[in-house]
């Protein structure tokens, strides 16, 4: 009897043992392998490509041409011969102002002009008898040179005369005031019955040219110098002999259909702002572009033969707020690598130091993974490319 339970003892101690040491075996292997292997992670393959690089810049858009009308000389508005709003042809006539005064000053003028001929008449007879008079000692030399005098004197008058008739005249025409440019006028600030003045202060009207029409925008002074650099370097390549092309976006978020040319950028920077002013010209047919609207530029600087653009989901900040991302090497371990990053391009960015073509990104699965670790990459499927598989029940 005491035999038989030293050996129920014995059976029992082995026993537990066995599942003690099969216990820890398994603690082992799961401590080795968590989750049954390398965590899996989405990696996308960088590329790089030929990009057209263009900034946008905040700008208003400006008439082509403006004219304000006021009267050169004074009077009564007697008409008003333009509708407000509409469109005015060059030298169309946009007021009347009453024109009597003016044409009686001509009138005045163009009698004193006959007056004077009819006097240098006299004067020219009499100097042409005296010079055979004076030949023969009829007259004395200074009756005649007398007579002379008086002639030029006469032919002076005369010319001041007709200054006089063409000066009434002009001012004779300026009492119908007429467009000096085309384009759409605005509204009339006076109405008929309205008493002006020359060269007053307040204008009539206003004239503006809205086709072609301006943007102006301004870009900072950095961002035109490292343009310049670049293309001066090589980095980018002008875009063909129109280099300065324009797009423009509306203030509702569509593009218009036609595209613009850069004209100028001024030649001095702004103290106050740091930035430069650039004029892009716009075909403006159908006047869709009104002065003042505001816009969004888009202006194409040239082009990187070798620009790189990878999603924005890949790309997270350290605590310095330096751009960092997570790549995996040849041997599927994860390596960090510090970026630098010029611009976002919808949901990419454009990385230009940091990484290279060939390059394995981690895109998804960067919360399972650390720098030194080992991942098993699968590709990255951007978001609508493919429709996700069924969900099993």
């Amino acid at each position: 009897m005491h035999i038989k339970n030293k050996t129920m003892l014995a059976t029992t101690l082995v026993a537990v043992a066995g599942g003690l040491a099969l216990s820890a075996c398994g603690k082992a292997k799961s401590e080795d392998k968590p989750g049954g292997g390398p965590a899996e992670v989405s990696v996308y393959t960088v590329k790089a490509a030929a990009l057209p690089i263009s900034t946008e810049l905040n700008g208003r858009t400006a008439a082509f041409r403006v004219a304000e009308v006021r009267p050169q000389v004074g009077g009564i508005i007697q008409r008003r011969q333009f509708n407000e709003g509409g469109e005015i042809r060059q030298g169309e006539s946009l007021y009347q102002i009453d024109p009597a005064s003016y044409q009686a000053a001509l009138d005045s003028a163009q009698a004193t002009l006959a007056k004077v001929e009819a006097n240098v008449t006299v004067s020219r007879l009499k100097v042409e008898r005296y010079q055979e008079l004076v030949k023969i000692k009829a007259v004395s030399q200074q009756d005649y040179d007398e007579a002379s005098a008086t002639l030029k004197q006469g032919e002076a008058d005369v010319a001041a005369a007709k200054a006089a008739v063409a000066n009434a005249r002009i001012n004779l025409g300026y009492t119908r005031i007429l467009a000096p440019i085309a384009g759409r006028v605005g509204r009339s600030a006076v109405t008929p019955g309205a008493l002006v003045t020359a060269n007053q202060a307040n204008a009539l009207a206003t004239i503006q040219q809205l086709d072609p029409i301006y943007v102006d925008v301004t870009q900072t002074s950095t961002e035109l110098m490292r343009l310049r650099r670049d293309l001066a370097s090589g980095a980018l390549k002008r875009s063909g002999k129109d280099a300065a092309k324009v797009s423009l976006v509306l203030e509702d978020g569509t593009v218009y259909p036609l595209p613009g040319s850069l004209q100028f950028s001024e030649v001095s920077v702004d103290p106050g702002t740091g930035s430069v002013t650039l004029r892009a010209v716009f075909p403006n047919p159908k006047q869709e572009l009104l002065p003042g609207m505001y816009v969004r530029a888009r202006l194409e600087e040239g082009i990187d033969e070798a620009a790189i653009l990878v999603p924005q989901q890949g790309v997270t900040r350290d605590a310095k707020g330096n751009a960092v991302a997570l790549v995996l090497n040849g041997e599927d371990k994860v390596e960090q690598r510090q970026l630098k990053t010029r611009r976002a391009l919808g949901d990419q960015w454009q990385v230009t130091d940091g990484l290279k073509e060939g390059d394995r990104l981690i895109v998804e699965g960067l919360q399972k993974v650390k720098p030194g670790a080992s991942a098993k990459p699968v590709p990255f499927q951007p978001a609508g490319s493919a429709a996700a598989p069924a969900a099993k029940p």
